[in-house]
């Protein structure tokens, strides 16, 4: 290990966006915290039911907002305010903030003599990617949808501007790093990619089901595979609740089951037993379909966004394209489970392993504490 002593007496705050649910970014945040412990969390809104109380025993710190009439469970409503938010967090007393974030806490204020490493798990998508989709389903107020459009263009010269603020930014993925540049107009300094916990997947023996794990929601694009397997003789489970999994049950066909939430035994049960795991979207990155590989399980997803760097054509998976229900149809119709062999799966998944996060994120701080130390004697 690099010179960890660099890190002693160092006070360290991390920042992130939201902690509301458990997904992505929360392994993250989960990661950082073995490696810093100690360090208080401020985020936006935390809600401890939705998170399972893994947060109980940290030190969080809310904004503002967490204490506005329904500001824990309708914190989207104060979107306009979130700028205000993230500005108004005091970090003064910390020398090292690290801000995970995929829209707006990159744009914490701090000093010349602070490091700020930002872990960015994408440019905010609703603000440079998604923005019409965003205004179309976002869950706001009917009397606060008319001002979105001057909200959205305010944010994104916002956005902007909370881009230059991280001394330094991770991308968590080269599909990530490319947006950065893009909407940014920065480079990225390094690219760290997101963490799983791929020791705690087993393989077993296969049974005759494919399986899909997400939300259930419009831009998961599961309704195309519903679409592609109404046509077919395979069963499909799909795992996951969300605003749409009511009226996707009603509409699908007798060989698709929904499951709903399960816990993480049963699920690393399904995705050691499935045929192949089906991942529709584009995504950033995406962690199911190493939780799929780790398990032994190949992969078919759509060919674009972050799968592009985990997924190996004809080793660990196959690609469909066009993001079209005939395109997957024909991919799972000449789909053969047997050509693929455990032993490349998980040896493909490991190299996301949240041993390799840790490892990467720790030298990485210490590399950027000891450049600004340095810097720092020269002055």
């Amino acid at each position: 290990m690099k010179n960890i002593q660099v890190l002693q007496n160092k006070k360290i705050a991390i920042v992130v966006e939201e902690l509301t649910q458990l997904g992505g970014a929360e392994r993250e945040l989960d990661c950082i915290l073995e490696i810093f412990p100690d360090s208080p969390i401020y985020t936006l809104v935390w809600d401890a039911e939705k998170t399972l109380h893994r947060y109980d025993n940290q030190d969080i710190r809310t904004s503002v907002i967490q204490k506005l009439p329904l500001g824990k469970k309708k914190y989207k409503w104060y979107l306009a305010l979130m700028p205000w938010a993230v500005e108004k967090f005091d970090l003064s007393d910390f020398d090292i903030i690290i801000s995970i974030t995929s829209a707006l806490v990159k744009g914490i204020k701090t000093t010349n003599k602070q490091l700020h490493i930002c872990y960015c798990n994408t440019p905010t998508r609703y603000l440079w990617v998604d923005s019409q989709e965003y205004l179309k389903n976002a869950p706001i107020p009917f009397y606060i949808r008319p001002l979105m459009p001057l909200v959205i263009k305010y944010l994104k010269k916002w956005d902007l501007k909370a881009s230059r603020r991280p001394d330094f930014i991770i991308a968590n993925s080269k599909n990530v790093a490319q947006r950065i540049n893009r909407y940014y107009h920065r480079k990225a300094d390094t690219i760290i990619y997101p963490t799983a916990d791929t020791v705690k997947f087993k393989p077993a023996s296969k049974k005759d089901f494919y399986l899909l794990v997400s939300r259930i929601e419009p831009y998961k694009k599961i309704d195309l595979v519903i679409e592609a397997f109404r046509g077919l003789n395979e069963k499909l489970i799909i795992v996951g609740s969300g605003s749409k999994l009511a009226a996707m049950r009603l509409t699908a066909p007798k060989n698709i089951k929904f499951v709903g939430r399960l816990s993480d035994e049963k699920l690393s049960e399904l995705y050691a037993q499935a045929k192949a795991f089906i991942f529709p979207q584009e995504e950033d990155f995406g962690l199911t379909p190493i939780e799929s590989m780790a398990a032994g399980t190949p992969v078919i997803a759509y060919k674009k966004g972050g799968v592009l760097e985990t997924v190996v054509a004809g080793v660990t998976g196959e690609f469909f394209y066009p993001q079209e229900a005939e395109a997957l149809e024909k991919v799972i119709v000449n789909f053969n489970p047997r050509k693929y062999q455990r032993q490349r799966l998980q040896k493909q998944a490991q190299k996301f392993d949240n041993s390799v996060f840790k490892r990467e994120f720790l030298e990485y701080t210490i590399d950027k504490i000891s450049q600004k130390l340095k810097q720092e004697d020269r002055n």
